[in-house]
């Protein structure tokens, strides 16, 4: 256990220092072809009807983890019979790509950089890569106010999350959390063809980020004190809209985020040319700013330096 350990603290430090650059392969891209190679042929194995639906989505749920959690786990049990360090090497390098606190901010810092200097529908084009929604219809404060959510929440499902895993089960736990995110992202829509074969892989996604989204607002406060935000409306604000979101996690952080900035996030939005009515998250104490964006990078890296500290604390607590 000591060396997933180190591990951890070798591959947050990687993820910091070099992210993910673009064009080299990335085990969650293979997570995602699985994924779509598994759809493809659980839908023509099971019946198209609603229960032969959620069935397959079932199957595909439970292939993917069990592939995605037993490769990194027999590459490291190969390793550890070779040597050691080649396991915490390889173990070193599973954790940075786990991790995307590097990669969020970079494709956030993006947009913000359109944003500034660029066209609008440069920073359109920009934030169309890491939300879900429809970016056409956004104006600047709209492009700006979608960067900002998307780091709240990412800083749970992206950093916290995977953090918590790797710190319980090193690697191979890592992976397991990263194949279930992976599946939301991919099939947990609730438009068709995605609506009956998603459901289990989101209801699991929503099981799994239960604690780490709760235990990412409280880092998300603690990290504001430091940061000498208005950490009174934080908590109040995350007291009273937690719940604001379909999704019994996604609120958690960005409602923080909308306290501690004094911002009004969420609201309508647009998705595959349907509207979908949803509250807003916060008070509009200011207008939101472009420098907002990089003000939640700097949230979410704190954030996330307090939640390694906890977990290397806890896990060395054991482990010595």
């Amino acid at each position: 256990m000591k060396w997933s350990l180190f591990a951890l603290l070798i591959g947050f430090c990687l993820d910091c220092l070099i992210g993910d650059p673009h064009g080299l392969p990335h085990p969650v891209v293979a997570i995602g072809r699985l994924i779509t190679l598994l759809e493809r042929g659980f839908r023509r194995l099971f019946p198209k009807t609603k229960a032969g639906e959620i069935a397959a989505g079932a199957c595909v749920w439970v292939v993917t983890v069990f592939v995605s959690t037993a490769v990194p786990a027999a590459v490291l049990g190969i390793c550890m019979r070779v040597s050691v360090w080649l396991r915490l090497i390889v173990e070193s390098v599973m954790c940075y790509q786990v991790l995307a606190a590097r990669s969020l901010q970079d494709e956030s810092m993006r947009v913000y950089t359109a944003l500034k200097t660029g066209t609008l529908l440069q920073a359109q084009q920009a934030v169309s890569m890491i939300v879900g929604r429809d970016t056409k219809r956004l104006d600047a404060a709209g492009v700006a106010r979608a960067a900002v959510e998307t780091v709240a929440e990412n800083t749970s499902d992206g950093v916290i999350a995977p953090l918590l895993y790797l710190c319980i089960g090193g690697a191979p736990l890592g992976f397991f959390y990263k194949a279930v995110n992976t599946m939301d992202s991919m099939l947990g829509y609730v438009e068709p063809p995605y609506k009956n074969i998603g459901l289990v892989p989101a209801k699991m996604d929503d099981v799994l980020n239960f604690i780490p989204a709760r235990l990412s607002a409280l880092f998300l406060l603690s990290a504001g004190f430091f940061l000498r935000l208005d950490v009174k409306n934080g908590w109040r604000i995350f007291r009273r809209d937690r719940y604001r979101h379909a999704s019994p996690n996604s609120a958690q952080t960005e409602s923080v985020c909308a306290g501690l900035l004094g911002l009004r996030l969420a609201g309508d939005a647009w998705y595959h040319g349907v509207l979908h009515k949803k509250e807003f998250i916060g008070d509009a104490k200011r207008e939101i700013a472009f420098e907002d964006i990089p003000r939640t990078c700097k949230l979410m890296y704190a954030a996330a330096t307090l939640a390694l500290a906890v977990c290397c604390g806890v896990k060395a607590f054991f482990c010595f």
